[in-house]
């Protein structure tokens, strides 16, 4: 009798033509791009922010992030916010394609070494395509996350500065 495989469950997403995909179990919810607050000191891979419920989110164009697109780039009409799990932040991506378990003899992971800050963690090989597995804890530097920190404690000053509605 055959032993099933187990898997995991992977978001695979386009990011500028280039097929990724983030651990379900890493992303809260997937979100129609709305409009973002855009301060002066947002720009380059920093969109802006979303207010989810009076909290600032920092938006993350991951194309612009990993290099695939310039920065001066539109979203195009199907994109999304993929919010993450237990961090206050989400990142833009072009489109979510599809949800799918991913048996474990299709995942290859890959050397840390490899990729900036080990974003990558594996290479999920479906069928003749290999996708690029991200790994989101690692997706910003330190540095990038501490500018990021401040921006959005910025954010949510101003926010909290302004008259609440009636």
């Amino acid at each position: 009798m055959a032993v099933a495989s187990s898997g995991s469950a992977y978001l695979l997403l386009d990011v500028a033509g280039t097929a990724c995909a983030l651990p379900r179990s890493a992303v809260a919810e997937i979100l129609p791009l709305p409009d973002l607050h855009t301060p002066p000191a947002a720009g380059g891979w920093l969109l802006g922010f979303l207010n989810l419920g009076g909290a600032p989110v920092p938006v993350i164009d991951l194309a612009t992030l990993l290099g695939l697109r310039p920065a001066v780039a539109a979203p195009g009409l199907y994109a999304h916010l993929a919010l993450m799990q237990g961090e206050a932040v989400a990142y833009l991506v072009d489109r979510v394609a599809d949800l799918m378990t991913v048996p474990d003899s299709a995942i290859r992971q890959a050397e840390e070494a490899d990729t900036l800050n080990g974003c990558v963690a594996a290479e999920l090989v479906l069928g003749e395509r290999l996708v690029h597995a991200l790994a989101p804890e690692r997706l910003l530097t330190a540095q990038e996350r501490i500018r990021v920190d401040a921006l959005t404690r910025a954010a949510a000053e101003r926010l909290a500065a302004l008259p609440h509605s009636v």
